[in-house]
């Protein structure tokens, strides 16, 4: 809060220049019935030091879990330097840089993370970000009608692909004519079943979406499946974790041309859990199709003396001013976020972003090796994965995991919800900020858990 300096003498003298009588005279155009007489509930203020212990205990109360939940929102470690310097004023305070000579540092920013997207995900071309994952799913699945030339206005989505985003792509172009269909996946590995393509072969479509890795946290055959979208006129549409591809083969690479549109979340890259969000939404493409893409794009040039500038660049108007005529209605961006996943790339680098999927991707086989170690536990996909996996429970997951948290650990997600088949299982998820100690206390939590639960007299109902 802003310390306000004016003692009460000071503003009496300044209602005195004005000829008022008190401050609420400045309001008096305000009718008597809409005004607040108190606000109920909130105690008298306190002192500066009384606030902080009392804002301390309430915290204190939140309690600490240690956290193996991922289902897209992913708790890794984010040095403390680069929210010091996200909340400086010079980026916690910008606003939409429109004008060019007063937004060097705001624009040479956005150039700099649209050059590391555009690399990690080995695309032609990065815009300055979008919402959130989800909507960018969206926004590449409209993208795609608009740029694909076979007029179809059906899009393949593997059931793989993480519910939310489903849920919020089907929100926003199912009222605009566009179907999104769902293809399974593999009871026994996890991936999209490739036999299932062959029904759509001859109904046109404008785009598959391609997960990697899928919400399950298994590989899919990303190679097969853009062949076989691209062979059948269909653009392919990568969904990937960014810090994934710091090991995988970026989408730019999958198959022979490569895929034709990159979305995601950058969640990971530096933005704190924040109870679900703010997130941001990244998207890259090929060149050809940079002028589908939405959203805002920020280039390099040279001004009259030949010294290298950054402007914002193949936006239209429309955009902004002309919404109906827009190809996207999206006009801002999540500009603080980028920053801080600007800054998260800068101080990791490549081998730094490396280091944190290789140890996250170990420790999620270890977990995965002890949860398996215990009677009734065992891993519901064969497939290859990432660092998350889905493990079938030998008790009903609500249950467990609501056990787990009061023992302080949140044991991962129950996908009954979005996977009836996968009501006995839950997803976990690990990252680089657990420890052995950290993996063994769950297992072994897990272990006495499951156990009292075998141990237990069947319950008696009464009719």
């Amino acid at each position: 809060m802003p310390f306000i300096p004016h003692t009460p003498q000071d503003v009496a003298e300044m209602l005195a220049a004005i000829g008022a009588p008190s401050i609420d005279a400045l309001f008096d155009e305000i009718p008597a019935e809409l005004r607040c007489a108190g606000l109920e509930g909130v105690p008298e203020g306190l002192p500066e030091m009384a606030v902080m212990r009392l804002a301390q205990t309430r915290a204190a109360q939140d309690g600490f879990w240690s956290n193996f939940i991922g289902a897209g929102a992913y708790e890794h470690h984010i040095p403390a330097a680069i929210w010091q310097i996200v909340t400086r004023g010079e980026f916690y305070s910008a606003y939409t840089p429109y004008q060019a000579e007063a937004s060097q540092g705001t624009l040479q920013l956005l150039y700099e993370y649209q050059s590391m997207m555009a690399g990690l995900t080995a695309m032609d071309v990065s815009n300055a970000s979008l919402y959130d994952g989800a909507s960018a799913l969206a926004e590449a699945i409209l993208m795609a009608v608009r740029a694909n030339k076979n007029g179809a206005r059906r899009v393949l989505v593997p059931a793989s692909v993480p519910p939310r985003y489903r849920a919020v792509a089907r929100a926003i172009v199912g009222n605009q004519g566009i179907e999104l269909v769902e293809l399974p996946y593999c009871p026994e590995r996890g991936h999209t079943l490739t036999e299932a393509l062959a029904q759509h072969e001859a109904t046109p479509a404008a785009a598959l979406v391609i997960p990697q890795p899928n919400f399950f946290g298994v590989l899919e055959p990303v190679d097969a499946l853009t062949d076989w979208a691209q062979a059948h006129g269909m653009l392919a549409i990568a969904v990937v974790n960014p810090t994934s591809l710091a090991l995988l083969k970026p989408p730019g690479q999958w198959a022979a041309q490569g895929a034709d549109i990159c979305v995601g979340d950058g969640q990971p890259l530096g933005i704190p859990l924040a109870s679900g969000g703010p997130y941001f939404g990244f998207m890259t493409t090929r060149q050809a199709l940079v002028r589908q893409m939405p959203g805002r794009i920020v280039g390099r040039t040279v001004d009259m003396d030949g010294s290298p500038g950054f402007t914002l660049t193949l936006q239209a108007r429309e955009q902004h001013i002309r919404r109906s005529k827009a190809t996207s209605n999206i006009c801002t961006n999540q500009g603080l976020l980028v920053t801080a996943a600007t800054l998260y790339l800068s101080l990791l680098g490549p081998q730094g972003l490396r280091e944190v999927a290789l140890v996250s991707h170990a420790r999620t086989r270890a977990l995965v090796e002890k949860l398996s170690a215990i009677p009734g536990v065992r891993p519901a996909f064969s497939g290859p994965f990432f660092h998350e996996a889905v493990l079938r429970l030998p008790a009903n997951p609500h249950e467990v995991l609501r056990a787990l948290r009061a023992q302080g650990i949140l044991g991962g997600y129950a996908l009954g919800g979005d996977y009836a088949e996968l009501a006995d299982a839950i997803l976990v998820c690990v990252t680089e900020t657990k420890t052995d100690d950290d993996l063994d206390d769950y297992a072994q939590k897990l272990a006495r858990i499951l156990s009292r639960r075998r141990e237990a007299p069947p319950c008696a109902y009464k009719s």
